[in-house]
């Protein structure tokens, strides 16, 4: 409707089955994470040139459809060298139930909130924050669940999006935490460490295999799409 209004319209495309599924008149397939359509954070030199290969696309004509690639991987996707976490951990144990799971949790918590403070103070910002509970009470609305329970959390009215954000809200503090220090690690590294080689990501393993076996569909659903990526699911 916007085209035949005379205003041309372009896409940044992140899944290409969906854009040559939809076709829309004009796109830019980047090979970019999924909610990085620009690429890396921070990186404005990157950022630009891939919104102004997109707005070029708006000058085209020999459509209907126009579809062109970003040529570049962006820097995330290249480990570096010797990075390591800013944070030491001691690596995940296995839990016999959600009492071990909560303590190992809340342990690991305490060792990382200090780290994920020096990342917002580093940085004056944060992306936690989606699920509107205190940090503090993650294990045990996580333990919660394990236990079969179907915690619901203000704002939320429902178990599905207050685990879910909850789920959201850990890999991101994780997240920053990891790279309080220094400089800026590949999201491969971030995301091996965090899956590998923390409580947390195993418990988010956990969670998802708990909700993967719930009577709630609404967290069947979430669990199965958004706890865990799927290169970090158990295999067979």
């Amino acid at each position: 409707m916007l085209e035949e209004r005379g205003l041309p319209t372009t896409v940044l495309a992140l899944v290409l089955p969906q854009v040559e599924k939809t076709r829309p008149p004009r796109a830019l397939m980047v090979p970019f994470m999924l909610g990085r359509p620009l690429g890396e954070p921070g990186d404005s030199d990157f950022q630009r040139r891939v919104l102004l290969q997109a707005l070029r696309l708006l000058e085209r004509t020999d459509g209907p459809v126009v579809l062109e690639h970003f040529p570049d991987d962006n820097p995330s996707h290249f480990d570096r060298p010797g990075w390591e976490p800013s944070v030491t951990l001691p690596p995940p144990g296995t839990y016999a139930d959600a009492d071990e799971w909560e303590t190992a949790f809340r342990d690991e918590l305490e060792a990382v909130i200090p780290a994920w403070e020096r990342f917002e103070a580093r940085f004056g910002r944060t992306t936690v924050g989606l699920s509107g509970q205190p940090l503090q009470d993650w294990p045990d609305c996580a333990a919660s669940v394990l236990r079969g329970a179907l915690p619901v959390v203000a704002p939320f009215e429902s178990t599905a999006l207050s685990v879910r954000f909850m789920c959201d809200d850990i890999k991101a503090m994780y997240g920053e935490a990891a790279q309080a220090d220094g400089p800026a690690p590949s999201a491969g590294q971030i995301d091996r460490w965090f899956w590998r080689q923390t409580v947390a990501g195993q418990l988010l393993i956990a969670l998802r295999a708990k909700a993967m076996e719930s009577p709630n569909n609404g967290l069947k659903t979430v669990g199965g799409r958004f706890f865990v990526p799927a290169p970090y699911l158990p295999k067979g």
